[in-house]
């Protein structure tokens, strides 16, 4: 992979406030924002300044060779009031982000401000993720309630469809960007999810903190959607659904576009809250390759390492390198993959065409996850298995062991899986499936159960399961024959 080329700025600066903006949080500087960064760049570029105060602003548009710089105590406050992000008339209506980059090149958002979405006056709220308290609360100033009383929307016109009220828009977006750089602020409260890169390339994304409300629906901390050459690291993700997430588009048009997302190293990140700490899909049709994950960390995130995706989808996931990620308290699996994402079941294999979504060449190295309810499950389809996957290295304490649904060509080495119950690996439809040098552990109720009629090719090497009440048990139409010791 090419380093990403950094953006490069003159040595000059534009105050927002010489441009006539107010920092009470009462006046609106949207016209003040604009003419500051029109001069930024007509003057040849340079730096944008937000100096310490609380600015309330309607959507910014960037532009090239300038750097928005927020300096430490400025809070850039985005309006509440929806008309201000409405653009075009009719069937062609549309709403801004509050931030938008577009075809730019050499663009950057630095420094220790704050950038807030306002996001409470756009997002709808499921009663299911709040206490009856807090939803008493929300319903108290008003709003709408769906029919069955059990989403709440900031109004009622956010109920139809094609409202302004119901299109929320990305907080941060870049479309067709090279040479980006966000280096330092704290990104919160967005609309819908809060950064995400499109079609870029060139994308550097250091020391930022991305934060949204755990219930909030769609709130995605980090999207990178069909980019190339993108380097995540030392960020910090407490979101209400997935914290970095890569995708590549969905159905035919992604596929027919061949916009991969490709060359992405994520590096020292720190991911609390969210839906999955690093996650790759569902929308990947255009397909996602070379992919670097080091040194991560996710602590009480709902699913640590997530893979998704669903017949229809189409694309290929490929040459993926997961290493050395620590996990605590997860609620559900520490490393996942289902390719019926969205409740298909797998049922019976279906054909195989280009809409065939597939995952293949991922490695994993060194996990460590205390405490979750699945350690690890790999569900791929009957007609297109989950290929080429390997552990090495892997220790997980959880409720449920080590699943695999039809996958071909795994390979585990040197883990300790500590289920509370149950097997310690379970292998359903599968084949070439190799357990090396990973003993079961001491009051293991089960080492493998082999099942289902297409399991064949399992190997134990190297791996003891004298410290199991059991060894190995055949259900479902699996046979000893299954089995290669």
């Amino acid at each position: 992979m090419a380093a990403p080329r950094p953006p490069v700025f003159p040595d000059r600066a534009f105050s927002i406030v010489q441009y006539g903006a107010s920092g009470d949080g009462q006046t609106s500087n949207t016209a003040a924002f604009a003419r500051a960064i029109q001069a930024c760049t007509q003057s040849g570029g340079g730096r944008v300044v937000v100096p310490r105060g609380i600015w309330l602003t309607g959507p910014i548009t960037l532009a090239s060779n300038a750097d928005l710089h927020l300096e430490s105590g400025a809070v850039i406050l985005f309006s509440r009031r929806l008309q201000d992000y409405a653009a075009g008339e009719g069937p062609a209506r549309r709403v801004l982000s509050p931030i938008t980059a577009a075809g730019l090149e050499n663009i950057a958002i630095t420094g220790q401000g704050i950038i807030d979405g306002s996001g409470g006056a756009w997002r709808l709220v499921k009663k299911s993720k709040m206490t009856a308290a807090q939803w008493k609360a929300l319903l108290a100033p008003g709003g709408g309630l769906n029919q069955a009383g059990d989403v709440w929307y900031p109004s009622l016109e956010a109920l139809t469809p094609g409202s302004l009220e119901s299109m929320r828009p990305h907080m941060v977006q870049l479309t067709a960007c090279r040479r980006v750089l966000l280096d330092g602020p704290t990104f919160q409260n967005s609309p819908n999810w809060n950064i995400r890169p499109l079609l870029s390339e060139d994308v550097v994304i250091r020391n930022v903190t991305v934060l949204n409300p755990w219930y909030s629906q769609n709130g995605d901390g980090l999207d990178i959607d069909a980019c190339r050459r993108v380097v995540v690291y030392n960020a910090r993700f407490d979101v209400g659904d997935d914290a970095i997430c890569l995708k590549s588009g969905a159905g035919e048009a992604a596929r027919r576009g061949s916009r991969a997302t490709e060359d992405i190293v994520i590096s020292n990140c720190t991911v609390y809250h969210g839906h999955g700490g690093v996650t790759v899909g569902s929308e990947m049709s255009g397909g996602i390759r070379n992919v670097y994950v080091d040194n991560c960390v996710f602590l009480g995130t709902g699913q640590g390492l997530r893979f998704k995706s669903m017949r229809g989808r189409g694309g290929v996931v490929e040459n993926l390198w997961l290493n050395n990620v620590s996990m605590r308290g997860i609620p559900t699996g520490a490393i996942g993959f289902t390719l019926s994402y969205g409740g298909e079941a797998p049922g019976g294999a279906a054909l195989v065409d280009e809409s065939t979504p597939r995952f293949r060449n991922i490695r994993f190295r060194n996990i460590v996850c205390a405490g979750a309810r699945r350690a690890v499950r790999l569900e791929g389809l009957p007609e297109m298995p989950v290929e080429n996957i390997e552990f090495d290295g892997l220790t997980v304490s959880a409720q449920t062991g080590f699943a695999a649904v039809h996958v071909a060509g795994v390979r585990v080495a040197n883990a300790r899986i500590l289920p509370a119950s149950g097997s310690v690996f379970r292998i359903i439809d599968s084949t070439s499936v190799t357990i090396e040098r990973s003993p079961a552990p001491p009051g293991a109720e089960v080492f493998v159960t082999l099942a289902g009629p297409r399991t064949a090719g399992v190997r134990l090497t190297d791996s003891s399961a004298a410290a199991a009440a059991q060894d190995v048990v055949f259900e479902r139409g699996a046979t000893p024959a299954a089995l290669v010791r």
